[in-house]
């Protein structure tokens, strides 16, 4: 049986929904399960029962500082190499984001999952084209961001869904791969040009201090997002890789549309 984990979240969610249409039953796994999910709290091990899993979708528990990611993740391994799942597909991020502000939670898991014994698969996913089109800000004359003109391989989170079903459908298949899977690069220009505004580039000091002043961000956030705009600004997230294509064996939902559609759903007056 398959497990996927944060059941709940937009990408796991997409995960099961994707297993679905290939007609793979997986059971759900969430910290606050609804009906047929398994409660799966990462930070209450009793709750981590894994019995009759053989493949385990091991998405991401981010949104927090590195030390709680991470014991999460070796909580949820522990239970894995317990429980006798077989094999561990994680969903981590493209090798390109090395360098950012959250990359250190992920390359640690990837060891881990090395070490565990266990078979795996690790699913290397670029940056949600739904995430870019949503940190663009809108103001009276259109768009204005900190990314400048730099370009970002984003992607639509779907396809990572799909590609997630791809994989754990049948994970034999992809023992010991590591997939880089982004899509192709657009930039905060081409989303404004799309909605027929004009994007103007704010500089990083300013945005900075403008995420420091946020009160719905918690601590970690600010230095996060501030990595993610640096590294698009300066061209380093606009890798390529053919994996997602392979996997999917279709092309790829345009990252364009998606984040286009993103940045339109924020604009004022549109609720």
């Amino acid at each position: 049986m398959i497990m996927v984990t944060g059941a709940n979240g937009q990408l796991a969610s997409r995960t099961i929904a994707a297993l679905g249409e290939r007609e793979v039953p997986a059971l759900a796994g969430s910290r606050t399960p609804a009906s047929a999910q398994r409660h799966l709290d990462f930070d209450d091990p009793a709750t981590l029962d894994l019995t009759g899993v053989s493949t385990l979708v091991l998405v991401s528990a981010g949104y927090a500082e590195d030390d709680q990611v991470i014991a999460r993740h070796r909580t949820i391994l522990d239970a894995a190499g317990r429980d006798g799942v077989a094999h561990v597909i994680y969903t981590s991020l493209t090798g390109a984001g090395d360098h950012l502000g959250f990359a250190l939670a992920h390359r640690v898991t990837e060891q881990m999952i090395k070490a565990s014994g266990l078979a795996w698969t690790v699913l290397r996913n670029g940056l949600y084209a739904e995430l870019f089109g949503a940190l663009l800000t809108w103001t009276p004359d259109g768009l204005e961001s900190a990314f400048g003109t730099g370009a970002l391989s984003a992607v639509a989170r779907a396809d990572l869904a799909a590609a997630a079903a791809v994989v754990a459908s049948e994970p034999t298949a992809h023992l010991g791969k590591v997939y880089d899977l982004v899509g192709n690069p657009i930039t905060a220009v081409d989303i404004a040009d799309r909605l027929g505004v004009v994007h103007r580039t704010i500089e990083l000091g300013e945005y900075r201090t403008r995420l420091l002043g946020d009160a719905n961000l918690l601590p970690f956030q600010p230095p996060m997002l501030a990595s993610i705009a640096t590294s698009v600004r300066h061209g380093f997230l606009n890798n390529t890789s053919p994996d997602l294509v392979r996997l999917l064996d279709r092309p790829l939902t345009d990252p364009l549309t998606v984040a286009a559609d993103a940045a339109a759903a924020m604009r004022p007056g549109t609720h």
